[in-house]
């Protein structure tokens, strides 16, 4: 009888590893790669790390730049940034990549905002509703990031796009 529990017990043990592992690209409020803690510096998912950037000096004008969340946004510690128009700026796996913007939204007239970045390691899709518009607009949503080889990871976002 001891034998059966503790099979079921690292059977059970098993099965939800194995779940955890599968759900990463699962929607932010029940996914295990949420950071709570905003002090962090990285999120480690899978296969894919994403970091803190600073503003990248190559934006001059127009831009649109995203952190984990309004507590990150306001500290400064973005995740993306673009320059509005060509290029997508993040850190991904301990490389800083300056990426080609496939496509984005109009952001003075929608109220979604949708981005589509591609590069050679990695598909990155934006999308997000407009919270505030003044001066600059304020948008919260999601920031998904693929490889290759199937990984995927889902992260809640919060910025601005102006000029």
């Amino acid at each position: 009888m001891k034998h059966l529990i503790i099979l079921f017990s690292a059977l059970l043990l098993v099965a939800c590893k194995k779940d955890k592992e599968t759900v990463s690209g699962s929607t932010p409020a029940d996914s295990t790669n949420t950071v709570k803690d905003s002090a962090a510096t990285n999120i480690s998912s899978g296969k894919i790390l994403i970091e803190n950037i600073s503003f990248p000096e190559e934006i001059k004008e127009c831009s649109c730049y995203f952190a984990r969340n309004k507590a990150d946004f306001e500290a400064e510690k973005y995740i993306y940034a673009d320059d509005a128009g060509k290029t997508a700026y993040m850190k991904l796996d301990g490389k800083r990549l300056a990426m080609n913007l496939i496509s984005s939204s109009d952001m003075e007239v929608d109220e979604e905002l949708t981005k589509e970045i591609e590069s050679n390691d990695y598909k990155i899709s934006v999308k997000g509703k407009k919270i505030k518009g003044e001066e600059a607009l304020l948008f919260e949503g999601t920031l998904t990031i693929e490889k290759p080889d199937g990984s995927v990871i889902t992260t809640p976002i919060y910025g601005e796009c102006g000029c």
